[in-house]
């Protein structure tokens, strides 16, 4: 994977009215084509981060970078940060305002006032990513979690981001839709897409990530693989988090049979069967 740093924050400070830091001297690089967990509690600064990537919040003190350049206030520059970064929100709603699924999706290339056989390609090719064929003069309002979470993505997709801030994804979501996700997670990465999962489903992150940054009380705690993370104590215990359940069942194992050779944590049900000795459960 490429060492390439999409975009940086130094020193950033955000804090709301009256109340403590949001984010209280964060420092961070994200590079392309990561794969993220940002995991804390309520409150521990993970959505002020994300306000803050994609410009929504500008920094009270320290410097965001895009590119290796700071980021300031001339709409030029911010529209194109917005561009480059895109938010998929947790409640779809909020983020879906158009009467069918191929306006909603137009909307964001529109405002960009790029030709219009242009944003046609970027709108034919997010729908067909996202499987919404079927849906387009459909009213977004009236689908499914699981479909109106699929339009929002593609709203983002049609802006040919290059990272994509995804805030709880899997809450609300049946285990069908949840899986759906998870796939086109799957593809985005593939694409080469940077992604930046906020989430409180540990298992999910545990799964999903190469990296996982932990907030509590405005401040970054933890930057590691998810497997150090999990396996350290002070920062379990400090941010509230839980362990992942395959990494608990791995650890009892191991405890029970010492014999079992030593490897990294499992992070799915097959690594699980393998690190037993057990073919993979192939039954649905």
């Amino acid at each position: 994977m490429t060492e390439e740093t999409l975009l940086s924050l130094r020193d950033v400070v955000f804090a709301y009215p009256d109340a403590p830091p949001a984010l209280d001297g964060i420092s961070l690089d994200i590079r392309r084509g990561e794969r993220i967990a940002v995991l804390g509690n309520n409150g521990a600064g993970k959505s002020t981060f994300f306000l803050v990537c994609n410009g929504i919040l500008r920094p009270q003190s320290g410097t965001l970078f895009s590119d290796g350049k700071p980021v300031d206030d001339t709409k030029k520059v911010l529209a194109a940060l917005r561009r480059k970064v895109g938010i998929v929100f947790q409640d779809a709603d909020n983020q879906i305002i158009a009467s069918t699924v191929e306006s909603e999706i137009s909307f964001g290339p529109m405002n960009l006032r790029l030709p219009l056989g242009e944003v046609e390609a970027l709108v034919d090719e997010a729908v067909e990513r996202m499987d919404l064929e079927a849906y387009r003069q459909r009213a977004p309002q009236y689908l499914s979690g699981g479909e109106k979470k699929r339009v929002s993505i593609a709203d983002i997709l049609a802006m040919r981001p290059e990272i994509i801030l995804f805030d709880e994804p899997t809450a609300s979501l049946d285990p069908k839709n949840t899986a759906l996700l998870e796939r086109t997670l799957e593809q985005l990465s593939a694409l080469g897409i940077t992604l930046v999962v906020s989430t409180h489903d540990v298992d999910f992150a545990y799964r999903f990530a190469t990296r996982a940054v932990v907030f509590s009380a405005g401040r970054i705690v933890a930057d590691a693989s998810p497997g150090a993370v999990f396996a350290d104590g002070d920062v379990v215990a400090a941010a509230g988090l839980k362990r992942p359940l395959l990494f608990e069942a791995a650890r009892l194992v191991r405890r029970a049979f010492p014999q079992i050779p030593q490897a990294a944590p499992p992070r799915t049900l097959e690594e699980f069967a393998r690190m037993l000795g057990l073919p993979a459960e192939t039954d649905p």
